[in-house]
């Protein structure tokens, strides 16, 4: 049976109030925790549709004090290169392709933002799903984390002295896998992409379970690496095939 985990993207102080609002409704009746990507300095200028919420902080501490996990989401969300990185789910990152001192700039900042906020992040996910090599020396030199939510595998592994949880999908589905995180977008979530996720909780409500936190001793293997290359072959064909 496989593990579910629940993870909710672009969280920042310009939001649209009432989707997050139902989804933190919606997941508090079912008893699932996710994981919360955090924008600490946002300046993605899709988001200023949005109203800001001056009480943002508080919610996101209440989150916290619930027993929802925190992560890192960037730092301003804002795309500086046309690279897909380690993990090309798009060609367009905040981070892979820029320089490390670049990246260390980054990763201290938003690590001491949310810090001034009393939160202490664990967990570390890119904007666009997309890092490289050099974001992880960032993360090491930089600030404590050791856990990033993102690549393709059958359950979390470790590498270059980071556990990676991996993230498949963007819709909540049936999948055989020992681990999956399905990615939301509550900003951008429709109707029925509401009523899908409730139906399915409902089914499964008891196969969920919180962003683990402890590292694993699982170390990648020529599975994941197959895997990989089988999800990111399909993905470009399909791609090909959209642009005839």
């Amino acid at each position: 049976m496989s593990k579910y985990i629940m993870r909710l993207d672009d969280a920042c102080p310009r939001h649209d109030r009432e989707r997050w609002q139902r989804m933190e409704e919606l997941l508090t009746a079912y008893g699932v925790r996710p994981l919360v990507g955090i924008i600490p300095a946002c300046k993605d200028p899709m988001m200023n549709q949005y109203p800001e919420d001056e009480n943002f902080w508080e919610r996101v501490r209440a989150w916290q004090a619930r027993g929802w996990c925190l992560a890192l989401h960037g730092y301003d969300h804002v795309y500086g290169s046309a690279s897909g990185g380690m993990n090309p789910v798009n060609p367009r990152s905040e981070f892979a392709g820029l320089p490390l001192e670049q990246q260390k700039e980054k990763i201290s900042a938003g690590v001491e933002l949310l810090r001034e906020q009393g939160i202490e992040p664990k967990v570390f996910f890119a904007p666009s799903h997309t890092f490289d090599a050099n974001t992880l020396t960032a993360l090491k030199e930089c600030s404590s984390i050791r856990l990033i939510s993102d690549t393709v595998a059958n359950a979390p592994y470790r590498k270059d002295g980071f556990t990676f949880v991996p993230q498949q999908t963007g819709r909540v589905r049936k999948l055989p896998f020992d681990t999956v995180t399905f990615c939301y977008h509550p900003n951008e979530l429709d109707e029925r992409g509401f009523l899908d996720l409730e139906a399915f909780l409902r089914v499964h409500e008891g196969e969920f379970v919180p962003f683990p936190l402890g590292q694993t001793d699982r170390e990648e293997n020529w599975e994941d690496r197959l895997l990989r290359r089988a999800y990111f072959g399909l993905r470009g064909l399909r791609k090909k095939i959209k642009g005839k």
